[in-house]
């Protein structure tokens, strides 16, 4: 493959962090006991954080809590074994909640494990591919934009369990579903309300006064405890409705793996919603890995991270879970809490599997209140109210509108529609910037200021001034010659006062060059030779050089027409309207 495009389909890079720890020459020793015990305890702390997140998450997005625990076991182990980071912990996410939510309510839980199955297949590929590098170019201001309205929406989902509204089925819109919160506040319970405020306060306590102790599953536990004691699911007035009652008691094992139902209807039904987790899984998780590597001084590797969390999401998807990916909160917590390496990953998912194995009954009785009152914390994090509104009053106003438009669609329309319109306003407004950098100048008056600073050799001072008598114009381009700046130049030439013997294209500032500027030089070649004036470009950078040669541009011009140095290119322009005049006196 060729050097400039390092790393696509380069299977040697595509190396587990998990092995390193058998070997790890840098450290000059080999995993140890003192190491286990240390991945030991922060595998166990960020399972008991998990669990309660698992299943909230899944409930939110309109699966059942025991599927998020799958989830997050499957996941969670196969990215831990085969990811590109030491320190990824994955599973159910707040980011992909309204996506789920979506797609299930679309296409039934059939359709979501469809989904969630594709979007595994279209990691791996992109892992595999090499593209883990290029993800993270998405513009800050569409990230922040969509996590923010991510978080409203969460808060929103939220609402109906929190204040214990009997609501048979909330419509999916933002607004339809706000309307319905308001049409049914009167069957509003105090009970299930003060749970769902108990576990805020809770958690909000632990964060201030314990940071280090796992808050969300202390309040869900010290909630279940209270609901169970006062008998509170019981009242009959205000119950406090519980996982059990809604859903039934959680299964005391794992499913046997099985390859989901698939048709071809199907696969072309979700496969949009599926591009949209898969790329959404692949921003998340290597923004994770970025913050892990921040907090500890590694270096991640992004292409096998993509691939990890792909089979992790193909897993899930046989196990009967809900996509996954990457999530920061708990990847911070597995560091905090002294983890070396991807062991500490792997037990955490069989922390989660014991659970399931030896506790199972006891998560029947947690009150749904207690886990919207952890998602309601979840959605504030998310929306980083604070970061937000900084960034609209000290940042450009370009940026603010992107942030701002982006925000404002995720949460009134769809989550996929605000990431494009994001982007495709970013690109915009960067192609705006590039163009307002880039220019395309007569250079003729400047070529006695190049001369002061010695970038002209001394020796040409006397053909710079014989520049202007001869006929000779000289053209700078600045910064990339692409699509947005191409038609500049076919402005220039047609405005030219009296027309050149030689023209000179210097392009020592252009250090790229794409298909339509190159397009752009080959219609300003037709034009010189119309008109009979010598074309001659010199100081090419390295990448137009070879894209001018692979186009066949630099063949057509004749090689002895692209000169290296400026000096020698008003040499040969002088020497061309020479003999130009030599011609005309004859």
């Amino acid at each position: 493959m060729k050097k400039n495009f390092p790393g696509f389909f380069d299977l040697q890079s595509l190396r587990p962090r998990f092995f390193e720890i058998f070997h790890r020459p840098e450290q000059g020793k080999a995993y140890g006991p003192r190491d286990f015990t240390k991945d030991l305890l922060a595998g166990f702390v960020v399972g008991i954080v998990a669990l309660p997140l698992s299943m909230a998450f899944s409930i939110s997005a309109g699966g059942s809590p025991v599927q998020g625990i799958y989830t997050a076991i499957a996941a969670g182990f196969f990215v831990s074994l085969l990811g590109g980071s030491k320190f990824q912990i994955a599973g159910p996410t707040g980011a992909f909640v309204v996506i789920i939510f979506n797609v299930a309510a679309k296409h039934g839980i059939e359709g979501l494990i469809a989904a969630g199955l594709i979007a595994g297949l279209i990691l791996v590929g992109m892992g595999l591919s090499g593209l883990g590098k290029f993800i993270t170019y998405i513009p800050y201001p569409v990230t922040t934009g969509f996590t923010a309205g991510i978080g409203v929406l969460i808060f929103s989902q939220q609402i109906k369990d929190f204040l214990g509204l009997s609501i048979d089925s909330v419509s999916p819109g933002f607004v339809a579903k706000w309307a319905d919160h308001f049409r049914y506040i009167e069957t509003f319970n105090p009970a299930a309300m003060g749970v769902g405020i108990g576990t805020i306060v809770i958690i909000i306590l632990l964060r201030r006064l314990a940071p280090r102790v796992p808050a969300a599953a202390l309040a869900v536990t010290a909630a279940t405890l209270v609901c169970h004691f006062f008998k509170l699911e019981t009242l009959p007035r205000w119950p406090v409705e519980t996982i059990g009652a809604r859903f039934g008691l959680i299964p005391s094992s794992l499913p046997i793996p099985a390859f989901p139902r698939l048709s071809w209807g199907l696969v072309q039904a979700v496969f949009p919603d599926a591009f949209t987790i898969a790329m959404l899984a692949a921003i998340e998780s290597l923004l994770s890995a970025v913050v892990a590597d921040s907090m500890t001084g590694d270096r991640h590797n992004a292409n096998m991270e993509l691939a990890a969390q792909g089979i992790g999401n193909i897993a899930s998807a046989f196990f009967g879970g809900i996509p996954a990916t990457g999530a920061i909160a708990r990847t911070a917590a597995n560091i905090k809490n002294g983890a070396v390496s991807p062991v500490a990953g792997i037990i955490h998912s069989l922390t989660l599997l014991g659970f399931i194995l030896f506790l199972a009954p006891a998560a029947s009785t947690i009150p749904l209140a207690s886990l919207a009152g952890v998602l309601i914390v979840v959605a504030w994090d998310m929306s980083g109210a604070g970061r937000f509104i900084r960034l609209v009053k000290t940042s450009l106003k370009s940026d603010a509108a992107v942030l701002l438009v982006t925000f404002v669609l995720t949460v009134a329309f769809d989550l996929t529609f605000a990431v494009e319109v994001g982007v495709i306003m970013a690109v915009f407004l960067f192609l705006r910037r590039m163009v307002a950098v880039s220019a395309i100048k007569l250079e003729n008056t400047d070529l006695m200021t190049d001369l002061a600073y010695g970038e002209i050799k001394e020796d040409t001072r006397d053909k710079l001034i014989a520049l202007s008598r001869q006929r000779i114009e000289v053209y700078e381009i600045t910064g990339p010659f692409f699509f947005g700046i191409a038609d500049m130049l076919q402005n220039t030439i047609r405005n030219f006062s009296k027309t050149p013997k030689v023209l000179i294209i210097r392009m020592r500032n252009v250090p790229v060059i794409d298909a339509t500027g190159i397009t752009a030089l080959e219609s300003l070649m037709r034009q010189c030779r119309t008109r009979k004036i010598t074309l001659l470009i010199t100081e090419i950078q390295d990448q137009p050089q070879r894209a001018l040669e692979k186009t066949g541009f630099i063949s057509a011009l004749g090689r002895e027409n692209t000169i290296d140095f400026f000096d020698d290119a008003v040499a040969a322009a002088l020497r061309e309207s020479a003999e130009g005049h030599k011609s005309e006196s004859l």
